[in-house]
C-alpha cells in the first residue's frame, strides 16, 4: 500500500489523474457521479494522500496552531473542538497550545508559525505570540493569525469577540430586576480588557438604577474555581452582606456556589449567583447556574474559517466578528428576601 500512487486510483476507477488529483483536494468541483466512483476506489485501497508531499507543492505546512491560556478552562473545550472539526474539513490539522498566561510559553508556539511548522495561529491572549526582539518586523509583517477572548488590539489581525460590556450589562441588569442592590463582583484577571469592559458594563447598569458601585465589593479572580471559593471568603467579610454574586466565568461561579453551601448559605434563598459563558457543567450545578451564554461553539468555527481564509490568500469576510449572547436563567437567582 506503501507505493499505491493517484495514477493507480486514476486506472482502477477509469478517470485521469486530473479527476483523481481534484476529487481529493476539491470535491466540490467534481460531479458528485465521478466524485462517488473515485472515492469508492480510494476507500477500497485505503489510499491517504501523502501530505508532506502535498505541503511541498503548496508551500504549505498543513498546520495552524490554537494557543489558550488553561486547556483545563471548560470554556476553551467547545471552542477547540469546533476549531479542529473545521481544519480537519479543511484539510489541516490542528496544533494545541496551553500556555498557562506564561509569554516564554506563547512565544515557543509562535515560533513553530515563524519556522514555517504551521501556516497560522489562533490565540486567546491580548499579546502577540511572538518575540519582537527576534522577529523585529513583525508588528508591519504579520502572518495568518486571528484572535479571539482576550483580543490583541492592532487593527489588521481579525477578531472573534463578544460584547463584554453588553454582557455584564446583562447579568447585571437580570439581578436589579429581581430586586438586588448590593451586587458584588468576582471578576477576572484585573489587567485583562475583558474584566476592565466587564466591570464598566457592570457601572453602567448600577448607575442607570442609582445604585453605588463599591470597589469594595470586587474581588479578582483568576477564572478557576479556587479563585471562586477565596471571593466568596473575602466579600463575605464585609460589614453590608450582598445580596447577589456577579461571577465573571462560569467556574468562579461554580466554586462560588460551593463556598457559599461549605458556609451553610442557601443558594439563591440567601445569596443569588450569575455567571458568564454558559458552560456544559452550568445546567448541572446544583442549583443549576443562571448564566449568560456566549457561542463557543460558533466562536470557533469562525476563528478557523477566518484563519483559513487568510492561509489560502482569501480576504476574511470580517475584519471584526461580534458574537451575540443570551441570558440562561436558571434556578441560581431570585428575588432577595
Amino acid at each position: 500500500m506503501s507505493n499505491l500512487r493517484i495514477k493507480d486510483i486514476a486506472q482502477r476507477a477509469g478517470v485521469c489523474q486530473a479527476t483523481v488529483s481534484r476529487t481529493l483536494r476539491n470535491p466540490d468541483i467534481v460531479s458528485p457521479k465521478t466524485r462517488k466512483k473515485v472515492m469508492a476506489v480510494v476507500d477500497e485501497l485505503g489510499f491517504t494522500p501523502n501530505k508532506l508531499g502535498a505541503s511541498l507543492r503548496n508551500g504549505r505546512s498543513g498546520n495552524i496552531v490554537v494557543i489558550t491560556p488553561d486547556i483545563t478552562n471548560p470554556y476553551f473545550s467547545p471552542i477547540v473542538r469546533s476549531i479542529e472539526k473545521v481544519a480537519m474539513a479543511k484539510g489541516y490539522s490542528v496544533l494545541l497550545g496551553d500556555t498557562q498566561e506564561d509569554p516564554s510559553r506563547e512565544f515557543q508556539f509562535g515560533d513553530l508559525l515563524m519556522s514555517s511548522q504551521a501556516d497560522g495561529i489562533i490565540i486567546s491572549s491580548q499579546r502577540l505570540p511572538f518575540n519582537t526582539k527576534v522577529h523585529k518586523n513583525i508588528i508591519n509583517n504579520l502572518p495568518p493569525i486571528v484572535s479571539t477572548a482576550e483580543v490583541v488590539e492592532h487593527a489588521d489581525i481579525p477578531k472573534v469577540v463578544v460584547d463584554n460590556v453588553a454582557i455584564a450589562e446583562t447579568a447585571v441588569q437580570h439581578l436589579i430586576d429581581q430586586g438586588h442592590t448590593t451586587i458584588a463582583a468576582i471578576a477576572g484577571i484585573e489587567s485583562h480588557r475583558s474584566t476592565v469592559q466587564r466591570l464598566q458594563g457592570m457601572k453602567n447598569v448600577l448607575s442607570a438604577a442609582g445604585l453605588p458601585f463599591e470597589e469594595k465589593l470586587v474581588y479578582y479572580g483568576n477564572y478557576t474555581t479556587e479563585s471562586g471559593v477565596a471571593g466568596v471568603k473575602k466579600l463575605l467579610q464585609q460589614r453590608q452582606r450582598p445580596t447577589a454574586l456577579f461571577c465573571f466565568g462560569d467556574m468562579m461561579a461554580i466554586g462560588a456556589m460551593h463556598a457559599l453551601r461549605e458556609l451553610d448559605f442557601s443558594i439563591p434563598d440567601d445569596i443569588s449567583v450569575i455567571g458568564i459563558d454558559d458552560i456544559l457543567f452550568a445546567q448541572y450545578c446544583y442549583p443549576p447556574l443562571t448564566s449568560v451564554a456566549q457561542p463557543l461553539s460558533t466562536i470557533g468555527e469562525t476563528c478557523a474559517n477566518t484563519l483559513i481564509d487568510l492561509i489560502e490568500g482569501r480576504t476574511p469576510e470580517k475584519q471584526l466578528n461580534i458574537m451575540p449572547h443570551k441570558l440562561m436563567q436558571r434556578g441560581s437567582t431570585k428575588a432577595p428576601r
